[in-house]
């Protein structure tokens, strides 16, 4: 270089950013990347032995079915005869003093569930008449009927129920154990997602975000139609030898930025190109139902090229049963106001239990045949309850229920979970926890504890602190394990 040009490139800022070992650089990078080193970096994110759990763990991956919206917990999980007697009246004043609703106005009334309840298997777990497949493995789950959550509109409370937070910017439950446990497969991502009911959930794909963990272990969108993962094959004219050239001179450019600028992120970003590679081979293999054989289609209610839940449910077996960490899908189409047909408890409830019980059920029954039940860990749940009130927005007529933060109900199977069980419970209208409170990050440290993980011990530096995905809080719920 012209001892002249070199003399001007010594004046820039970004040179001077980039090489003053007590400049502004260097203590950006030691805020963002914490105790991370870019060795340790480095060996985090390259193919090897995945790092190993803290204890063993009971399960090895999680299967996490969100029905996005929240189901009635009143009317699917939790009976309440004691509505049925005030069906109509007025809503006791008590529940309504320093309340909050997202919709309610006024002094409503009490909405009885139109649906029955029976006892189911030898547990005797009370289920709900449109969910006939789950009632069939009442004997194999926990229902939750003790959750609760401090948040009530629908993006917040997502994010608090994966992220635990109810704001942007906090890595995801399925970016937090990719991060600690890394994947069994390095040919998948640890991390998949699938989205049914036309719609992503409200918080956006900031649940399934990376946050300020490295972006590799981000969650993946996967598809059951299609191109499994939008842009993973290569354009037209494209063949795999030339794309694997450009991605050896891309890694080296890569490699020598690193070198540079010491940029933790570049590491994670030869990592992702590497994977994508091997995506465009495993990735094709691994979503195709059509291998799958017809009794299977038939159990799921399973069609190859379409995108739904059923497809999702099946897809989410083929991906555990390679290695796949976390999967993670999404439905949406349960927020059950009552504003018109298409979000009442009389139409759109029943439809969407009868889009989504078949495939659950299926999904439990593939796992437990195929030696896989035992060690994933399968959760269903919304983001919050729903009221023991009809909401009858703007007089509508139509049976509906608002949002409800201090009580909903979830289930859990498999994975060292006690099965036929029945935790917590409400009071006699399903408003209040009267036993067995379970918080968001109860539910969080439950799982990673499940996983092999003590909860207080999995962290990221962050911003000159350390984080993780239970905060300050979390207790791990052992009433539930098996």
């Amino acid at each position: 270089m012209h001892p002249y040009h070199q003399y001007q490139r010594l004046l820039t800022r970004r040179h001077f950013l980039s090489k003053g070992s007590l400049g502004v650089g260097a203590i950006a990078l030691a805020a963002l990347g914490g105790k991370t080193t870019a060795s340790t970096a480095m060996g985090s994110l390259l193919p090897g032995s995945p790092p190993a759990p803290h204890f063993a763990p009971k399960a090895k991956r999680v299967i996490y079915l969100h029905m996005a919206g929240s189901p009635p917990q009143q009317d699917l999980l939790d009976p309440k005869p004691k509505l049925t007697e005030l069906d109509g009246q007025p809503c006791p004043d008590e529940l309504l003093e320093g309340e909050r609703f997202a919709f309610i106005k006024g002094h409503p009334t009490i909405l009885a569930s139109p649906y029955a309840f029976k006892k189911r298997g030898k547990s005797g777990i009370e289920i709900s008449e449109l969910m006939p497949g789950l009632a069939g493995m009442a004997d194999d789950i926990t229902v939750i009927r003790s959750m609760h959550t401090d948040q009530f509109n629908h993006a917040p409370a997502q994010l608090f129920l994966y992220t635990g937070l109810p704001q942007l910017g906090r890595p995801s439950m399925g970016s937090w154990l990719t991060y600690g446990l890394g994947s069994e497969n390095q040919n998948l991502p640890g991390f998949v997602v699938l989205v049914s009911g036309n719609s992503n959930p409200s918080a956006g794909k900031s649940v399934w975000g990376s946050g300020f963990l490295p972006s590799v272990h981000q969650g993946v969108q996967c598809r059951s139609s299609g191109d499994p993962i939008l842009y993973v094959s290569n354009p037209v004219g494209v063949s795999r030898p030339s794309r694997r050239r450009s991605l050896d001179a891309l890694g080296k450019l890569n490699e020598l930025a690193h070198e540079q600028h010491g940029d933790p992120e570049t590491l994670s970003r030869i990592q992702q190109y590497e994977l994508a590679f091997r995506m465009q081979m495993s990735v094709p293999e691994v979503s195709d139902l059509a291998l799958e054989s017809q009794s299977t289609l038939e159990a799921y209610g399973a069609e190859p090229g379409g995108s739904s839940f059923a497809n999702n449910c099946l897809l989410a077996r083929r991906l555990v049963e390679q290695g796949v960490r976390f999967v993670q899908l999404f439905d949406w189409g349960w927020d059950t106001h009552g504003t018109n047909p298409s979000d009442d408890i009389i139409n759109q409830l029943p439809l969407k239990c009868r889009q989504t019980d078949k495939p659950i059920a299926a999904l439990l029954t593939d796992l437990k045949q195929r030696g896989l039940l035992e060690d994933t860990l399968v959760i269903w749940s919304g983001e919050f309850g729903r009221t023991a009130m009809n909401e009858k927005r703007n007089g509508s007529t139509y049976l509906g229920r608002d949002h409800h933060p201090h009580c909903f109900s979830i289930w859990m199977a498999g994975g060292g979970i006690k099965a036929g069980h029945v935790h917590g419970a409400t009071d006699e209208l399903g408003y209040r926890i009267t036993d067995g409170a379970m918080d968001v990050h109860d539910l969080h440290a439950t799982i990673l504890h499940l996983m092999g993980i003590d909860h207080e011990r999995l962290t990221y530096r962050f911003q000159g602190r350390d984080f993780r995905l239970t905060d300050v809080a979390g207790n791990v719920v052992q009433s539930i394990i098996a």
